[in-house]
């Protein structure tokens, strides 16, 4: 008698699940590179970001969708931007990351001791 009910409920929770989680890569994104993402780009996220919470907030599944398919073509943005960012930057010096070695080589002496043979 409830199986209809229950299987809404269900899309809903899927729904809100999934856009939480778009959210937070999304933020996690924009905090980490925001310098590499253009204002304008960042601030129409960050609004999709709010609308998406007050969608999550309704539990309509519709509604939440609707927030994650334009929070997720933001966040294709802001990844395609930061792609691009990251192939116009000149590559790394070869072996600017790198440690030197550590050529010390220490000399040592050592005996070996025979188990069998006991000191007395």
């Amino acid at each position: 008698a409830n199986s209809e009910s229950d299987k809404k409920r269900r899309e809903s929770v899927e729904a809100r699940n999934q856009l939480d989680t778009l959210v937070h890569s999304t933020e996690k994104t924009i905090r980490e590179n925001g310098d590499k993402v253009p204002a304008d780009e960042r601030i129409a996220a960050e609004a999709l970001i709010i609308e998406a919470r007050s969608a999550m907030e309704t539990g309509d599944a519709e509604a939440i969708n609707a927030a994650a398919e334009k929070l997720g073509q933001a966040a294709m943005k802001i990844g395609e931007v930061m792609y691009k960012a990251e192939q116009a930057a000149p590559p790394p010096e070869p072996g600017a990351d790198q440690q030197k070695p550590n050529d010390k080589v220490v000399d040592a002496e050592f005996e070996e001791v025979d188990p069998k043979k006991k000191k007395g």
